[in-house]
């Protein structure tokens, strides 16, 4: 009879050690709950750090991407953008979408909102152009009647490879559910250099692709050619006319196991 108890001390200590191993993962948050400390602003037209019309702001530890400061929105599209460039990384990001849009702000704008993988960074952004050079991971709300996959993904400037074809169409959709109503959603990205990137949500991946690359259209004297891997880049997040909150922003760092 002392068999069945040493395998089942055993296999306790086990199940003990995988814990304190998920337990001992170094994730760390990029938003700090209290102020913008630590990220940039670009806006389309305006200078580096103009936080137009107070967009970007932290209230009840909640970071906001408001308008209600905004009288009309005229394609100032914006993004805030962490100071740290990241590699080989897990992102995980809790969101969700409140409110109407902006007036004036474009139809396919509606809860649509984008983490920006290895992204060109803020201060290298053209006064007018439009979005970071990057692999956008694209949050999506629904409309309350019509399917509206999220944790797609779109290419500004870049291309990615599904299935070992070059895919150059902008936007590719997950095999999400669709998320309607103001619900708090929690998306992972396993992002692996210039290898794979996996889009997980409920703990199942929705969205693999590998070999993030330059292609399709850079701003003129983007230094990078067509084809270059992506390996690094900034993560940066959207105002594109929807109000959005994200009350979670955590990393874990892959490059450091």
């Amino acid at each position: 009879m002392k068999t069945p108890i040493i395998l089942l001390l055993l296999f306790l200590a086990s199940c003990t050690n995988v814990s304190n191993k998920s337990n001992n993962e170094e994730w760390i948050s990029l938003f700090n709950g209290k102020d913008l400390e630590g990220w940039d602003i670009k806006f389309k037209g305006y200078e580096l750090n103009n936080n137009l019309n107070n967009t970007f702001r932290v209230e009840d530890s909640i970071l906001k991407v408001s308008y209600d400061e905004w009288d009309k929105f005229n394609s100032e599209f914006g993004h805030i953008f962490y100071k740290t460039p990241f590699s080989y990384y897990k992102l995980k990001v809790e969101y969700r979408f409140v409110g109407e849009q902006v007036a004036g702000a474009p139809a396919w704008a509606y809860r649509n909102n984008g983490a920006m993988l290895h992204s060109q960074s803020a201060a290298s952004m053209g006064l007018d152009q439009d979005f970071p050079v990057s692999i956008e991971a694209q949050l999506l709300g629904g409309d309350g009647i019509h399917e509206r996959h999220t944790s797609n993904v779109c290419t500004p400037g870049t291309n990615i490879v599904i299935n070992d074809s070059l895919i150059t169409q902008h936007c590719t959709a997950s095999t999400s559910k669709t998320y309607h109503g103001d619900v708090w959603v929690t998306a992972e990205f396993v992002v692996l250099g210039d290898s794979i990137i996996h889009h997980i949500l409920e703990g199942d991946t929705v969205l693999t692709y590998m070999k993030p690359q330059i292609g399709g259209g850079t701003p003129e004297g983007f230094p990078l050619a067509d084809g270059t891997l992506l390996k690094e880049g900034y993560i940066s997040f959207q105002a594109e006319g929807h109000p959005t909150e994200f009350r979670k922003i955590e990393l874990l760092d892959l490059s450091k196991k």
